[in-house]
């Protein structure tokens, strides 16, 4: 990987990671229009740049991550059920994975959803994400278990299941950034291990691409946090509906008009 496609993903992961967008679909694009090999390393660089988002996160809510042990508890909660779907489930994840039609299918079915969910959920009774009950942590985690589907997007599925469950918008998105962090460092971290397994070590070069896209991953991401609290708060989710039907529906002609998109 070059050092402007080292940047040009980073980017595309930073500012797709935490919107209900798809980062997946994105990432797909990106690395086709730009002919990247999708490589041992270039599969793990598209995961192990979560670091640098994840950071990002801790750094703009550093207070709420150090409030009560609750708070912990009420992630793992959530977290769990995408451990035990991504343990029975992992071979068939894999396998939709190496379909970009189910990608691009998926980012258009998620938008008409988006189209319609201020609507369907337009009586939040809760305003502060702190203050959700085990039991709603561990249905917003249910609905993360969708995200599985490529092309779903873990944010998008968790927002809605936050919303589902009475949430306001902007308590909905920060939960679903706060439950980012465990998600995606146990993807991380065995994206890592399994690319050890296989005999695989880093050259200096893909040491240096690594920190690369993690820094501007980081600041990215941060710009993008800010930016899409206010907005949803301020005008909801449609916008994001018609930009993933957008998208899906480019993927889709590209690949019926004979174009390989390589998946990562």
């Amino acid at each position: 990987m070059t050092l402007f496609e080292t940047i040009v993903l980073a980017i595309v992961e930073g500012l797709t990671e935490f919107l209900p967008v798809s980062s997946t679909g994105h990432l797909i694009i990106a690395t086709a229009l730009m002919g990247i090999t999708p490589t041992a390393f270039v599969k793990l660089f598209t995961v192990a740049i979560q670091l640098g988002t994840i950071l990002s996160v801790v750094v703009l809510y550093f207070k709420r991550f150090f409030r009560s042990w609750a708070f912990y508890f009420k992630l793992l909660v959530a977290f769990i059920p995408a451990v035990i779907f991504g343990l029975l489930f992992s071979d068939l994840i894999d396998e939709m994975l190496e379909s970009p039609m189910t990608v691009a299918i998926t980012l258009v079915l998620g938008g008409i959803i988006l189209l319609f969910v201020d609507k369907w959920f337009n009586k939040p009774q809760t305003d502060d994400s702190d203050t959700i009950s085990y039991v709603t942590a561990l249905k917003i985690g249910l609905f993360q278990c969708l995200a599985m589907i490529p092309g779903t997007s873990r944010s998008g599925a968790t927002i809605v299941g936050g919303m589902a469950q009475k949430l306001s918008r902007k308590a909905a998105a920060e939960f679903s950034f706060f439950l980012a962090v465990p998600t995606m460092f146990g993807a991380t971290a065995k994206k890592l291990l399994d690319f050890y397994k296989a005999g695989n070590t880093f050259t200096p070069q893909e040491y240096q691409v690594l920190l690369i896209g993690n820094i501007v991953g980081f600041i990215v991401a941060i710009i993008a946090i800010k930016s899409f609290i206010g907005f949803v708060t301020k005008y909801g989710f449609k916008a994001f509906g018609w930009y993933r039907i957008l998208v899906g529906g480019v993927i889709i002609v590209l690949l019926l008009s004979g174009h390989s998109l390589a998946v990562i």
